[in-house]
């Protein structure tokens, strides 16, 4: 990755977002986020090779406008709940399609992509899985052969700052003594958030990486009960984890599905059906990366429990 680039990331301003952008920019390439609220995001704003623009990113006259002039454009934008206004179908479905549209129009010839590990449009148990699968599709079918195509589906990504583990060790630290869990033996191969930032920065301008799609998994596979023991050693929380059986880890599914932040619901627990891990295809070694382990990367991420907190 010799030439500096000019690259247009939508979803720059999120959890993988912001380490992916401050790769690009330590690697001398101009980078322009986009975002409703730029002002919110004042680490990237620093940098002196990112610009921050504000832009309504479903808007696909104001994405061709945005990518005029670019040399790539990285997609990562994702949810894992739906709200009113933002459903499966808009953001994974309808945005790449926009993406692909806008990059032709453009005049970009290059996009990375972020999918997610399972997706499938016909077969996967749940709606955002399947529409993970479905903006797949779409990016094949609006790119065309116009636009150089490289998409990536990671597991469960950790790093200081995810959602994931801090949202258990959030909910451990609210749990009185007994943590119920749905899902225990559900399987992840957790990749570290530096991985795959440099995933997509190694393949930016890697012609051996066009059209093709990667696994980004870690090391070392584990069962969601192991992940959340772990987090309570780290966190000082001892818990008493109760396995939920099918039945009552949906009926927990419905009823977190109404809590604010939406802890759990149901579409995740059809998620959970299907192991997060990486089987065939080509992933981070063929890249030319040696995927992180989790545990070491634990230490330092979470708050000790306090000496008044509940153990």
């Amino acid at each position: 990755m010799n030439r500096q680039l000019q690259v247009c990331v939508l979803g720059g301003t999120g959890f993988i977002g912001t380490h992916l952008v401050s790769r690009l920019a330590s690697a001398g390439h101009t980078v322009r986020v986009l975002s409703r609220r730029p002002y919110r995001n004042r680490t990237l704003a620093v940098l002196p090779t990112v610009r921050m623009e504000q832009a309504d990113i479903h808007d696909g006259e104001a994405l061709t406008r945005a990518f005029r002039g670019c040399d790539a454009v990285v997609n990562l934008v994702g949810i894992l709940n739906e709200t009113r206004g933002q459903t499966f179908r808009l953001v994974h479905v309808e945005l790449p399609r926009k993406v692909a549209q806008s990059c032709r129009a453009a005049g970009v010839d290059r996009l990375l992509h972020m999918s997610a590990l399972n997706a499938d449009a016909g077969n996967a148990p749940s709606r955002y899985l399947r529409s993970k699968g479905e903006g797949e599709a779409a990016l094949r079918v609006h790119a065309a052969n116009q636009v150089h195509c490289t998409v990536f589906q990671p597991s469960t990504v950790f790093g200081p700052g995810d959602s994931f583990l801090n949202r258990f060790s959030t909910l451990l630290r609210l749990s009185p003594g007994v943590f119920p869990l749905a899902c225990p033996d559900a399987r992840f191969q957790p990749v570290f958030v530096g991985d795959v930032a440099e995933a997509f920065a190694v393949a930016l301008d890697d012609r051996t990486t066009f059209g093709r799609r990667y696994t980004l998994c870690g090391p070392t596979i584990y069962t969601l009960r192991e992940i959340i023991e772990m987090v309570a050693e780290q966190t000082g929380r001892r818990r008493a984890i109760i396995g939920l059986p099918p039945t009552l880890a949906r009926l927990q599914a419905t009823l977190l599905e109404f809590f604010p932040g939406k802890p759990f619901t149901r579409d995740v627990w059809r998620s959970l059906q299907v192991d997060s891990v990486c089987s065939t295809g080509p992933g981070l070694s063929d890249l030319g990366i040696t995927a992180s382990a989790l545990e070491p990367s634990l230490v330092g991420q979470f708050e000790p429990a306090s000496a008044g907190a509940a153990s």
